[in-house]
């Protein structure tokens, strides 16, 4: 997709250009299907960046969306960096899940032989938003193995697998009787900021 941009896409000094019409929103949905960026990708950004348009996502957005920005902001050390008051900052890992690197180092290595033992407590997640391409249980084990020590298992990290309560209710379908099932119950906040 992004290589679709490149082509039909380039930039003037300040304003983004699209087949010469001049454009003020650039909604950049591409974001959520690129497993790893490549150098033009983030070129391209930087350019869009760059423009007078309305980005949605804005960089900085764009940047706390990314699981491993997400991940660096739970290792011990980071949020005392950005917070001086302690009590806040133990409010707010107070809500983290455990996130974990699976570089190729002994950290990295270390949870990797955990989880292989302990699936059922982590969820594998690529670098990518938009849903549907996390892993889990007997899977995660099956794709660190399938992984091992290549260069992808960096594209991926590992997120204690958080365990909501399941609790009785009603299911109504369409064109289906109404049915009492164990259900999870989930809390969807959805907005855009625009930048």
């Amino acid at each position: 997709m992004v290589e679709n941009l490149l082509l039909f896409c380039h930039l003037e000094i300040g304003a983004p250009v699209v087949n010469t019409k001049e454009r003020l929103i650039f909604c950049l949905q591409w974001l959520e299907t690129i497993g790893r960026f490549s150098f033009q990708d983030w070129k391209l950004r930087l350019l869009i960046e760059k423009s007078r348009a309305i980005k949605c996502p804005s960089i900085q957005y764009h940047l706390a969306g990314t699981k491993k920005v997400q991940q660096e902001l739970s290792r011990p050390g980071i949020l005392e960096k950005l917070f001086k008051d302690v009590d806040y900052v133990k409010r707010v890992r107070n809500v983290f899940a455990g996130q974990y690197s699976l570089d190729l180092d002994s950290s990295g290595d270390e949870i990797v032989k955990e989880t292989l033992q302990n699936p059922q407590n982590y969820v594998m997640k690529p670098q990518r938003e938009g849903g549907g391409h996390n892993i889990y249980g007997e899977e995660v084990k099956t794709k660190l193995t399938e992984l091992g020590r290549s260069k992808e298992r960096e594209a991926y990290i590992l997120m204690e697998r958080i365990k909501p309560p399941s609790i009785e209710n009603y299911i109504i379908r369409r064109k289906e009787p109404t049915a009492k099932i164990s259900v999870i119950g989930e809390l969807g906040i959805y907005g855009v900021v625009l930048g």
